[in-house]
């Protein structure tokens, strides 16, 4: 979505970026300038200028109109506090047409859909359910809760922990970030046991808050790219939800027949046979061979079921490739994101601007933090 850049600087599915994989490293803008906001900022942070502004500063400036009661839409967005007969609609929510299975690691064509019968692999995806206990999940809710939280875009509500960003002009201010809160520290730890999180440094957390009484969504987007890395890290709290997959692209999406060992569950896709669909598409066996079919990436789209207290991963092409958003038909009752972000290749070992990281991370990992 380039035409609408960076609307919210810290959403758990926020900041928009086009539809690229980062560039290289001899390719990089030049160097971000770190900022203190004054005289309590970290020593060895620059003097601030007064005259960088964030990018919310500059979006609210550049939106006309106000916010709408008690919520923090603006420009196209919108939410049930805000939405009026003199507003347009919200955008159409259509249905899933695959859902994401973890145990095969393929996304399966909807049996209500005309993919029924239907698959393809989708990597980039990692789900552990019961990430946390129900106790565990109660006590973290209740310290979130003690802190305010911040209207933001859609029917959410915010907290953020990390440096303000300008992701337009690629700079950084540490503000008053002081790091990642106490109640994290464990929650990072464990995350350890993840095999696809080794080396994994949180250097940002949002907590977001969604409300089906204020029409709490997110539309599809990509993560930023410039500063925060690979692996994006969301913990899903008090209720269960769907991250909704898509594509722009033009490219095209090579489906699979699938088939139903002995239990009755789907199996991965085997050997081809090309051969013409019998007359009834929906059937599957030996008796009804099934030809590849090709379809427009753009023409799908793929559910990921989130169960309450699950941890999500999305990385590869998960990440790069397909934008990810949160309807508002799937929030039910309420539900608490917690997303964390580690820094891009550039920010780490190795990287232009790796001091600039070791000093973000310094201060995230002191688990001391309380929200901007």
């Amino acid at each position: 979505m380039p035409g609408r850049r960076r609307e919210e600087r810290w959403e758990s599915e926020a900041s928009a970026v086009p539809a690229a994989r980062p560039a290289p490293r001899s390719a990089c803008p030049p160097s971000p300038h770190l900022q203190r906001a004054g005289p309590r900022g970290r020593a060895g942070l620059g003097e601030e200028s007064g005259r960088v502004r964030m990018e919310e500063e500059e979006e609210a400036a550049a939106v006309s109109g106000s916010t709408g009661p008690g919520c923090g839409c603006k420009g196209i967005r919108s939410c049930l506090l805000c939405e009026g007969p003199a507003q347009a609609a919200p955008p159409t929510q259509g249905d899933e047409r695959f859902v994401y299975c973890p145990a095969s690691g393929l996304a399966e064509g909807d049996e209500r859909s005309q993919f029924a019968g239907w698959a393809f692999p989708f990597p980039g995806v990692f789900l552990a359910e019961e990430f946390i206990s129900e106790d565990e999940e109660a006590a973290m809710v209740e310290l979130m809760d003690r802190d305010e939280w911040k209207p933001s875009q859609s029917g959410r509500k915010k907290q953020d922990y990390g440096p303000k960003v300008n992701f337009k002009k690629q700079r950084l201010k540490a503000g008053g970030f002081t790091g990642l809160p106490s109640f994290t520290k464990r929650i990072v730890a464990q995350m350890g046991a993840c095999s696809v999180l080794g080396g994994f440094l949180p250097v940002e957390q949002c907590n977001l808050d969604y409300r089906p009484e204020r029409g709490s969504a997110i539309d599809p987007h990509f993560d930023d790219w410039w500063l925060w890395g690979e692996r994006l890290v969301s913990l899903n709290l008090l209720s269960k939800t769907v991250l909704s997959m898509s594509c722009d692209s033009e490219d095209i999406i090579q489906l699979f027949p699938t088939s139903s060992n002995e239990n009755g569950e789907l199996t991965p896709p085997g050997p081809l046979t090309q051969t013409s669909p019998c007359e009834n598409p929906g059937r599957r066996g030996p008796s009804c061979p099934l030809s590849p079919r090709l379809v427009p990436r753009k023409e799908v789209t793929v559910a990921i079921h989130l169960p309450r207290r699950s941890l999500l991963v999305l990385y590869g092409d998960a990440r790069y490739k397909w934008k990810h958003a949160i309807h508002r038909r799937h929030i039910q009752q309420r539900r608490v994101c917690v997303t964390f972000r580690e820094l891009s290749a550039e920010f780490s070992a190795g990287g232009r601007h790796e001091e600039l990281g070791k000093e973000l991370l310094g201060i995230a990992l002191s688990f001391q933090g309380r929200p901007v």
